[in-house]
């Protein structure tokens, strides 16, 4: 009998390289997202192995109808995986960025995450009524969940924030055997950088940040368009999944010494000075 796994954000990127690899590898998968357009697109591409679900991560009570869902179509046994991959940036000087952008973006990175969870963990064994082994929770977390570079420090702090979440579910869930287990890339290849470029950044023209802004958009969107293409962390998905004995967080990155290695082992304000020479964040006189 196939392996069942609910995969968020499943429309494009990583969501939907981890259930065409998923199911390539004979699961089924449960794929979340918001528009009718994106379950018919999946639909067509990958057949009765994906089951599309409407919902949002933010909808508490939407999720918990794709919970009933699946414990329907799970027929008494355990969901062996959860793929918490919804997220969003929108960036900006944090000294001046709204509130409510940086709200916003913590209600679908880390809060969406934590609602998806609590609605899935009985369904991955705590409910001691279904049958089968304890599954997993996969986190999508960043390389920016332990560095967090300037400009985006709204994503950086939320990916911050799923680590911990991360960590501290992983030693709670231990009473069910239910593992979690962070993947933290770097950059990867997908729409996400198309939607970067329709951020306006007129708020800022004529802040002290607006160079500096320009600089840092330039370099690192460039950087984001040439990263790993996202059936690499789909493939990674599936192993920390199904090896025996996964590693508690994998960094998966091009430039893994440069970009990861490196900078968690320099002292920060090396890396600050790094960043500062970079975008020309200098102090002003």
């Amino acid at each position: 009998m196939a392996q069942d796994a609910l995969v968020t954000g499943a429309s494009t990127g990583i969501g939907r390289a981890a259930v065409k690899v998923l199911t390539g590898r004979g699961w089924r998968a449960f794929a979340g997202v918001r528009k009718p357009a994106d379950a018919d697109s999946l639909r067509q591409e990958f057949g009765d192995k994906v089951v599309p679900l409407l919902f949002d991560v933010t909808d508490a009570a939407a999720v918990r109808a794709a919970a009933g869902d699946i414990r329907a179509a799970l027929g008494g046994r355990t969901l062996k995986g959860l793929v918490n991959n919804a997220g969003m940036a929108i960036g900006g000087p944090l000294a001046l960025q709204p509130l409510d952008e940086i709200r916003r973006v913590f209600e679908v990175n880390l809060f969406g995450a934590i609602t998806v969870s609590q609605a899935m963990i009985p369904l991955l064994g705590a409910d001691r009524t279904l049958t089968g082994a304890p599954g997993r929770i996969v986190n999508i977390t960043s390389l920016g969940g332990r560095i967090a570079a300037p400009f985006l420090g709204d994503y950086a702090m939320s990916k911050h924030a799923l680590e911990a979440f991360t960590d501290g579910l992983r030693r709670e869930l231990m009473i069910y055997g239910i593992d979690v287990i962070a993947i933290g890339p770097g950059a990867v290849a997908t729409p996400i950088w198309d939607k970067a470029d329709e951020v306006d950044d007129a708020p800022y023209a004529n802040s002290d940040y607006a160079e500096p802004l320009k600089k840092f958009k330039r370099q690192f969107y460039e950087h984001g368009r040439k990263g790993l293409p996202p059936e690499e962390i789909g493939t990674a998905i599936y192993l920390a999944l199904t090896t025996p004995k996964p590693e508690a967080r994998y960094a998966i990155d091009r430039n893994k010494f440069m970009n990861w290695t490196l900078p968690t082992l320099l002292p920060k304000r090396i890396v600050d000075n790094e960043f500062a020479k970079r975008f020309g964040l200098t102090r002003r006189t």
